[in-house]
């Protein structure tokens, strides 16, 4: 019998949330006067600006706290952790900056302190700790993030949607893949399974995302598999057209990866962990300030044995990470980062292009944790995955700094892989092997100044830059993909792959360039209003690589795309913003096997229109958009006997989406994400009209998740986690016959920290699909994965 499923009513959902985040919900702070400054509470400050600090320490102990920003401009706080009142806090914070904290009930105010309070004032040191606050889970809204050619900003002043995970949530949840990492944010999807090679990337907001930035510098990571977790300090997925802010680039979004650096303070953390049914694994992490001004941070990791799919993983991770200073105002940093990983005996990647889709009335087979039956024991994928980075940052005066970087990012693939065509409601498919050998180069250099102007009443916020990114890829001539053997997915798979690849590469087969100069200011007209103003030119250019003289396989393109945007501070805390962006792709010339070989497809524009507000108070913080993205359409059309590649028709994506995050209790903090998604295939020629009206493939109308943390009262350091997680059924294909059915999937955890023998400790665990639901999960170029059995993962992590 088929499980129950929850399936949201779309409207009275939309309402409740749309009533739950509206401004005039916001609870006050429950601190009650006389108590706040006597309550010990769990607080966790890096060391940042002292505004940035005291910001977020009312965020973590909901209080009031109130400054002039011209008494913290400047100042810098060390970092505090621990179980402490506020006005340990706050002494701690404020040691050494000449100011004082006035507890009034509540309330705290920031003011000069006495000449005989400032006497004899010393920073104090940073102090560690490994307990997680239960911070709210959108507490990244407060803090700064590099956004491109927009600068650093706080993600509260950024005009559109921006999710960001660090690697303390990474750690907790023991995330090893996109999934996992995004899975409390309904907008960001794969069909991918931990433990499994993803294959064909990620999905935002219903459409592909092939735009992935290790440090800034562009990687190519779909059908290559994840980024690794262990050496990331940050992970951040941008919501919409990337033109502006990167350059030519799918319109998703994009994937940016921000890389461990070396810490304040001296710290070792140890990790041991393991998931069934026999996967172990090991990671060191250390940071050392070896002088005043040089400081390291080293990473090495190993994961090891069989996953809960019956895969086999051999995978070895290290990174190391250097900043140094040369006077007070020119930093030098350089970061290395390599893995190298083997998937041996994954389960095979489903298409469903050759689905009988009428024959078995429109629904899949019954789905098998049996992996024996979708495994071919001695398929593998290899991968390695090199960066190298290193830059400049000089602070020129208080007003413009100057940031130089020079990167490489290196992907190299090796595959025997197996894929299969699914044909039936029985289980039946076609199988294949695929073997190929590819390495991808990506090289970047870039400049960027930023600085504040002020003309009259009007200060600017000004960001330019140049750079330069070159991508050259070399293939293997041996490229294999045959139906070498068949099977159904409710028995056993005995076929072993017999053939010898060959994996030597063949000259360079693809070199692209993209030159491109960007500048944007952002104009503040009052304290309220601000306004921002971008335009990026993009010089790209395609090599004609095919050493046919008759043939010309080159391609060039050059584009400008600006993007605008309008921002009102309804309070200190509070965000309304609406923002219009382009993305350019850049068009390709097509190659065989299609009939119009040689023929050019442009560079084409997607626009972007969205409005949106956010708001951040570590009591109740929401973000909400309305979006709407105009992409043009790609796609084969066949004519007679012959396939032609063409671009037909506009790909129309627009809808709602929300997220918010309530703390119900000190000790219970509750969230809620939601996409609401209307998209359609619009404006197509005659010989499509067929497709006019449908749903693009992958799109579905709903996603939504709930989440929960709770720090257990009574047992010191226990904190519980959890989440259910909504897919709304979507198409296979643009044809619209075939449909992935919806799912609700749910996980759970804890951590536990304690001491022993003068140690900080914490363990962790972690269970995904907690109710084992069975479940198909499709993305990408009609193909599809089984969904992933229920699993556990156990961690042991040690601070010294």
């Amino acid at each position: 019998m088929r499980p129950a499923r929850f399936t949201p009513a779309p409207l009275a959902l939309a309402a409740a949330i749309t009533a739950a985040l509206a401004p005039g919900f916001a609870p006050t702070a429950r601190a009650q006067s006389g108590t706040v400054a006597a309550t010990p509470v769990a607080i966790d400050l890096a060391a940042q600006p002292l505004g940035q600090a005291l910001n977020e320490l009312a965020r973590q102990a909901n209080l009031q706290v109130s400054f002039p920003a011209a008494l913290v401009a400047g100042k810098t706080a060390p970092a505090v952790s621990g179980r402490l009142t506020v006005q340990q806090a706050m002494d701690r914070l404020l040691a050494g900056s000449g100011l004082t904290a006035d507890m009034q009930g509540s309330s705290v105010v920031v003011k000069p302190a006495s000449p005989a309070e400032a006497v004899g004032e010393t920073t104090l040191p940073a102090i560690k700790v490994t307990a997680q606050t239960g911070a709210s889970p959108l507490g990244y809204l407060a803090k700064d993030t590099a956004a491109g050619a927009l600068g650093n900003k706080a993600l509260l002043d950024t005009p559109f949607s921006i999710t960001v995970v660090d690697s303390n949530e990474i750690t907790e949840r023991g995330a090893k893949s996109i999934g996992q990492i995004f899975v409390n944010d309904a907008s960001v999807y794969t069909p991918t399974a931990s433990s499994t090679t993803d294959w064909w990337g990620t999905q935002i907001r219903g459409m592909p995302v092939r735009n992935s930035y290790i440090d800034d510098i562009p990687m190519l990571l779909y059908w290559g598999g994840d980024f690794p977790t262990e050496i990331v300090e940050s992970v951040s997925a941008l919501k919409g057209l990337t033109g502006f802010m990167y350059g030519f680039g799918e319109p998703g979004g994009a994937l940016s990866y921000q890389l461990k650096r070396p810490k304040k303070a001296d710290e070792t953390t140890v990790s041991l962990g393991y998931r069934n049914s026999s996967l172990f694994s090991a990671h060191v992490d250390t940071s050392r300030n070896l002088a005043d001004d040089l400081a390291i941070r080293a990473n090495l990791a190993t994961e090891q044995g069989t996953a809960y799919n019956e895969s086999e993983i051999d995978r070895t991770v290290a990174s190391l990470a250097v900043d140094k200073k040369f006077g007070a105002s020119l930093n030098w940093f350089t970061t290395l980062a390599y893995e190298d990983n083997e998937n041996r005996g994954e389960p095979m990647q489903f298409y469903f292009s050759r689905y009988d889709a009428s024959g078995s009335g429109g629904r899949l087979p019954s789905v098998t944790h049996d992996y024996d039956d979708i495994n071919v024991d001695n398929s593998y994928y290899k991968t390695e995955t090199l960066l190298a980075s290193t830059g400049l940052q000089w602070q020129i005066n208080d007003q413009w700094n100057l940031k130089y970087q020079v990167g490489l990012t290196r992907k190299e693939h090796r595959s025997n892989k197996t894929f299969a065509y699914l044909l039936n409601q029985a289980g039946d498919y076609q199988g294949y092997a695929y073997n190929f050998a590819g390495k991808l180069d990506n090289l970047f250099t870039q400049a960027i100044l930023q600085g504040n102007v002020t003309t009259g009443a009007l200060k600017h916020e000004i960001v330019g830059g140049l750079g330069l990114q070159r991508s050259k890829e070399k293939w293997s001539p041996d490229f294999y993909w045959s139906n070498d053997f068949n099977g159904n997915i409710h028995q056993e798979q005995t076929f072993r792959i017999t053939r010898v690849p060959d994996f030597s590469l063949g000259p360079v087969s693809l070199d692209a360039r993209q030159t491109y100069a960007f500048v944007s200011d952002t104009v503040h007209f009052n304290e309220r209003w601000q306004a921002i103003v971008g335009l990026r030119f993009t010089d790209y250019r395609l090599k004609d690589l095919d050493g046919d003289p008759a043939n010309d396989s080159s391609y060039e393109a050059r584009e400008t795309s600006p993007t605008l945007a309008l921002i009102y501070k309804l309070d200190a805390r509070t965000r309304l913003y609406g923002s219009y962006i382009e993305g350019l792709e850049p068009g390709t010339r097509i190659t065989p096997p299609y009939a119009n070989a040689g023929e050019v497809l442009g560079a084409t524009v997607s626009k972007q229109y969205e409005v949106g507000v956010k708001h951040e108070s570590g009591d109740i913080d929401y973000a909400a958009a309305l979006f709407r993205v105009e992409r043009s359409n790609q796609m084969d059309v066949p004519r007679g006997t012959d396939l032609y590649l063409t671009q037909d028709g506009l790909l129309v994506y627009q809808g709602i989406e929300l997220s918010g995050a309530y703390q119900l209790t000190k000790d219970l903090n509750l969230g809620l994400g939601a996409i609401y998604l209307d998209a359609t295939i619009d404006k197509v020629s005659p010989e499509s009209a067929a497709l006019e009206g449908n749903k693009p493939a992958y799109a579905p109308r709903w996603q939504v998740v709930g989440n929960a943390q709770y720090r257990v009262p009574g047992i010191a350091g226990l904190k519980l986690h959890g989440n259910v997680r909504y897919f709304g059924a979507s198409y296979t294909g643009d044809d619209n016959t075939l449909k992935i059915p919806d799912r609700t999937v749910a996980n759970a955890g804890l951590s536990y920290d304690f001491r022993m023998q003068n140690h900080d400790l914490t363990l962790l665990l972690n269970v995904y699909n907690l109710f084992n639901t069975r479940y198909w999960a499709g993305g990408g170029w009609s193909s599809g994965n089984i969904g992933e059995s229920r699993n556990i993962s156990l961690g042991l992590t040690a601070q010294f």
